[in-house]
C-alpha cells in the first residue's frame, strides 16, 4: 500500500472516486450564457468544497485561468488562484484531497515545492498537484512568457524532477538542466506525504500521455462515449510500457441529474444547446488550435456523444470533452458503473450551479453507488 494512503482519500479504496472539477472559476465546466451558472462567490465555494468533504468525496481540482475566454460571458474571467485556493480550501475541510493546478512556465519549482510543502502540513497530508505544461499563448502573454510548443514537456519533465528533489528532502543541491541553472536548492519543511504530494496530469496527446506517464500518479482524460475506454486504457498502458509502470485513469464529467430524465436532458439542451456561449467556444477552439500541439483533433473539435449524435447540434455550452453524466440518479449511478467496469477508476464531476446542484447528487447518485459496490458510507470510507 502506498504510505499516502494513510492521510490521502485519493489512495483510498472506493472502486470509483469522484472528484469536484473548476469550481474556482466562473461558470465552472459550462461556457454557457445560462443565468442560472456558476458565479463562483468564495463563499459558496467553500459552502460547496464542505458538502463534498462530509459526503466522502475524494478530491477537489481547481483549474489555473489567468484570462476569461471572451465571448458573451466571458466564461473563467474571474477565478481563484490555485496554490492559495487550496491551501484556504485545505484549512476548511477535514478529509478531501485538494489539489492545486500549476502552469510549469509561470511558477519554479522551488516556489512550487515550498507552496506544496505549506499545502501538505496545512491539510495534514491531504495536498496534491495539477501539473500543466501550458498551452493558451493569451494567458501568457500576461506574464509575458512564450511557450516553447516543441519543447514545453521536456520543461515541464525537468520542472517535476527538481521539484521531487526538494520535496523529498536531502542537503541543499544545485541543478545543471536544460531548462534550469539553479543554486543551493532546499526547503523546509518537506512535505508531509512522502516522497511527495500525489501528481496528476491531463493526458489528451501523445506527448501529454508520455509526460504522465513519467511524472504523474493519476491521469485525467477525456471521454465522450463508454465505448472509447477500452481503447483509451489500451493507449495509455502504451506510454506507461517503456518506464514499467501502470497508472489509475480519470474521465472528466459532466451532471445534469434530475428526477425524471426528460426534466435532465430538457436543462442540459437549455444551457448547453440554447445558452452556448458560441464566442466563447471559438476563442477556445482558436487557441487551443494554435498552442495544443500533438493531438489537437481530440482537444479542439466538437466532442461526439449521444446528444450530438441523436439531434446533430453541438451542446457546445459544455467543456470540449466532458462527459455528459445527464438522467435520473439511477442514469447516473448506471453511466459511472459502466465507466467502471469499462476500468476507469473514478470521474470528475462539474454543475452548472454546484452548490445548488450537488446536494441532490450526494444525496440520490452517491447511495446508488454504495448499493453497487462502487463506493463505501462516507462515515466507512
Amino acid at each position: 500500500m502506498d504510505p499516502r494512503a494513510a492521510t490521502n482519500p485519493m489512495f483510498g479504496p472506493n472502486r470509483f472516486k469522484l472528484g469536484v472539477f473548476s469550481a474556482n472559476c466562473d461558470g465552472g465546466l459550462t461556457v454557457s450564457m445560462a443565468p442560472e451558472r456558476w458565479r463562483a462567490d468564495w463563499d459558496d465555494i467553500v459552502a460547496m468544497c464542505q458538502l463534498a468533504d462530509d459526503a466522502g468525496l475524494e478530491f477537489i481540482l481547481p483549474v489555473a485561468k489567468w484570462r476569461g475566454y471572451q465571448g458573451e460571458a466571458n466564461v473563467y474571467g474571474k477565478s481563484y488562484e490555485t496554490l492559495t485556493h487550496g491551501a484556504a480550501i485545505g484549512a476548511l475541510t477535514k478529509r478531501i484531497c485538494v489539489f492545486s493546478t500549476v502552469h510549469v512556465p509561470l511558477v519554479t519549482p522551488a516556489f512550487a515545492a515550498k507552496a506544496m510543502a505549506t499545502i501538505d502540513h496545512v491539510t495534514h497530508g491531504r495536498a496534491a498537484l495539477n501539473i500543466v505544461c501550458g498551452w493558451n499563448q493569451p494567458e501568457f502573454d500576461l506574464h509575458g512568457v512564450t511557450i516553447e510548443q516543441d519543447k514545453r514537456y521536456e520543461n515541464g519533465l525537468e520542472w517535476w524532477h527538481v521539484w521531487s528533489k526538494l520535496l523529498e528532502g536531502g542537503p541543499e543541491f544545485d541543478w545543471e538542466g536544460t531548462f534550469f541553472k539553479l543554486k543551493r536548492l532546499q526547503t523546509d519543511p518537506v512535505s508531509v506525504q512522502r516522497p511527495r504530494p500525489l501528481v496528476m496530469s491531463a493526458g489528451f496527446s501523445p506527448k501529454g500521455r508520455d509526460f504522465a506517464a513519467q511524472a504523474a500518479d493519476a491521469l485525467f482524460t477525456t471521454v465522450t462515449e463508454l465505448e472509447q475506454i477500452p481503447d483509451l486504457l489500451e493507449d495509455v498502458a502504451r506510454y506507461m510500457v517503456p518506464y514499467g509502470r501502470s497508472m489509475p485513469v480519470y474521465a472528466m464529467g459532466h451532471v445534469v441529474c434530475r428526477p425524471t430524465r426528460r426534466e435532465a436532458e430538457e436543462f442540459f439542451h437549455y444551457f448547453a444547446e440554447e445558452m452556448a456561449d458560441a464566442k466563447a467556444r471559438k476563442y477556445h477552439r482558436e487557441n487551443r488550435g494554435v498552442t495544443a500541439g500533438d493531438g489537437v483533433a481530440t482537444v479542439a473539435r466538437p466532442f461526439d456523444n449521444r446528444f450530438t449524435r441523436s439531434t446533430g447540434k453541438g451542446y457546445e455550452g459544455t467543456y470540449p470533452g466532458s462527459y455528459p453524466f445527464v438522467g435520473t440518479p439511477d442514469d447516473v449511478a448506471a453511466e459511472m458503473a459502466r465507466m467502471s467496469e469499462a476500468g476507469l477508476v473514478g470521474s470528475t464531476v462539474a454543475f452548472l450551479d454546484y452548490l445548488k446542484e450537488i446536494p441532490y447528487f450526494i444525496a440520490e447518485v452517491l447511495p446508488r453507488l454504495e448499493r453497487l459496490g462502487l463506493r463505501a458510507p462516507a462515515a466507512l470510507a
